[in-house]
């Protein structure tokens, strides 16, 4: 399946659904060695066998992800900060950037280098116990909040981050920042059954659409809404087009055929 991964365990299912989970004890804290098996894996996901539709992003244990391995921080000098800033940020953007769409299963702590991760997903479902906050300032570094304000407005992000608060999964319910709240026992079920609404799709329309939603995040109305529809006049070309209109018309299942791309590729990160 592709590369070998020492900080992850990769599945993927018949039905297209790949879950991702962060292996990393006893917190998942991420190191610059898992930054860089972030970017490899997500920067060219098709590399973990044929036919990825979705993926479910989760930590194994207790906590998703509660921050940035603070062994690192300790060894960043001045010399070396811009080279490893340069691997965290590339990770980031690899998983917001990856072909097809990212749900987030969240439980525990989702902190730092965890609530990015998180916020770079396409959407996140989190369990009661799950806890999201930006600690920068009390181990002394910069970042986050621009991940942070996709999931939550410019005041709340601008408070949580100044003073370090950490909001519960339930008040980032409340906030539109995620999307449900699920008990930890049925919250990897629960993301995986999102990912497989998503894999039922043509999964050209979906990666064409996880592209131009991405491109559309941050453009106005009249420009966004013109990237939306050169997609549509790019999907007039392809089968799966007549294939989903087809199935609505008639209420049949619609049946798509699997795709996997030649890697995106890119230069790796170092």
């Amino acid at each position: 399946m592709g590369r070998d991964f020492t900080r992850f365990e990769i599945d993927l299912a018949d039905d297209g659904v790949a879950t991702v989970t962060m292996t990393r004890p006893p917190v998942n804290a991420v190191d610059l060695a898992m930054y860089r098996e972030i970017w490899t894996l997500f920067a060219d996901i098709d590399q973990i066998g044929k036919g990825v539709r979705a993926v479910v992003l989760t930590g194994a244990g207790k906590h998703f992800c509660a921050g940035n391995d603070l062994d690192d921080f300790a060894s960043m000098d001045s010399d070396n900060v811009r080279e490893r800033m340069y691997h965290v940020r590339e990770a980031f953007f690899a998983l917001q950037d990856c072909a097809v769409p990212v749900v987030g299963a969240v439980a525990g702590a989702a902190l730092g280098t965890g609530l990015c991760l998180a916020a770079a997903c396409d959407f996140v479902l989190a369990s009661p116990d799950a806890v999201f906050g930006l600690p920068e300032l009390s181990v002394g570094v910069h970042g986050g909040a621009r991940h942070l304000g996709r999931l939550v407005g410019q005041p709340m992000a601008r408070w949580m981050f100044f003073t370090g608060e950490r909001l519960s999964a339930e008040r980032m319910h409340a906030l539109g920042a995620i999307i449900d709240v699920v008990p930890r026992d049925e919250l990897l079920d629960a993301a995986r059954e999102q990912a497989r609404r998503i894999a039922a799709y043509s999964p050209v329309a979906v990666r064409l659409g996880k592209q131009g939603l991405n491109d559309i995040e941050f453009v106005d109305a009249r420009r966004g809404y013109e990237l939306e529809q050169g997609l549509t006049a790019r999907m007039m070309d392809h089968p799966d087009s007549k294939v989903a209109l087809a199935a609505s018309r008639s209420g049949a299942e619609p049946i798509y055929e699997d795709i996997c791309p030649p890697p995106t590729g890119g230069k790796e990160p170092g």
